[in-house]
């Protein structure tokens, strides 16, 4: 059986876990970005010599997603609570959203 493995990625903390199937690996994705985005507290960082990075700007959690035949994506959480999906590791690219899909939708209909 195929081996995923999700990396969360929080600061200086790094957790890793494996799974045997995409569709357990999606769900702990999902879980572990929720908790990400119910505490990003964002605020706006730089501003007087520095450009100034809104919350909307800042990464504060990125959950990552390995698998077989060279499966690599994941999500993004924002530090306003939000989040967005991407394929790829060195050379992200978004997800498209399709109607009233949900950023973990697209990420699961991208890898089915």
């Amino acid at each position: 059986m195929a081996s995923y493995t999700v990396t969360a990625r929080a600061g200086a903390k790094v957790r890793k876990q494996r799974f045997d199937g995409l569709d357990e690996a999606l769900a702990a994705l999902e879980r572990i970005a929720g908790e990400l985005a119910a505490g990003a507290d964002g605020r706006p960082a730089g501003g007087f010599l520095i450009r100034r990075l809104d919350p909307v700007q800042q990464v504060v959690g990125r959950i990552e997603l390995a698998g077989p035949g060279r499966v690599r994506a994941g999500v993004d959480v924002r530090g306003d609570g939000s989040t967005e999906a991407f394929l790829g590791r060195v050379r992200r690219r978004l997800i498209e959203q399709q109607g009233r899909e949900t950023p973990f939708d697209a990420l699961r209909r991208v890898l089915a």
